[in-house]
């Protein structure tokens, strides 16, 4: 493959016929759908066209980035996913709230925003402390710290010792 500097952009144009159609192939082996696939092979090669210069291996660098590129869409697909049918239910109100649900959503309100952030993330949306990381920007184990912080203070303000039911939920 000739390699080329950025004037000359004929390196990226035989890269692309070379590797897009196994990079969609591969971006549906990763569970994309077929538009996903594409999109995601569009934004890596978008990308690659930023460079100064091919890269040294040009095969190689475009799977690493397809993959990474690919990985990040199917999580923030099912993320966003996870979020539209979660929202349906936000302003429906519940059947049969539990006694304590409103008392421990206005103590999760007076909790530091940081806290709060983290404890919704974690509880409610399952994330670990490196996505939730990642997500805030802050360190693994500053996110648990605010989550064992947060956690401490809605069990003391709550006095969950006392409410045998409600208990078990905090004890994550």
């Amino acid at each position: 493959m000739d390699v080329g500097t950025s004037a000359d952009k004929h390196w990226a144009e035989e890269l692309f016929e070379a590797q897009a159609a196994g990079l969609i192939l591969y971006g549906r082996a990763l569970g994309l759908g077929h538009s996903e696939a594409e999109d995601a092979v569009q934004d890596v090669f978008a990308a690659l066209l930023q460079l100064d210069e091919c890269p040294r291996q040009p095969a190689q660098y475009l799977v690493r980035s397809f993959r990474n590129r690919a990985l990040n869409r199917k999580r923030s697909l099912w993320r966003r996913l996870a979020r539209e049918l979660e929202s349906d239910h936000w302003f429906d109100p519940s059947d049969a709230p539990h006694p304590a649900e409103s008392r421990a959503m206005k103590e999760l309100t007076q909790l530091a925003e940081e806290q709060r952030e983290v404890i919704v993330l974690r509880f409610w949306h399952g994330l670990t402390f490196e996505e939730i990381a990642e997500m805030t920007g802050a360190s693994p184990n500053t996110a648990a710290g605010r989550y064992r912080y947060g956690m401490d203070h809605l069990r003391r303000r709550l006095h969950l010792d006392l409410d045998p039911d409600f208990s078990p939920c905090f004890n994550r």
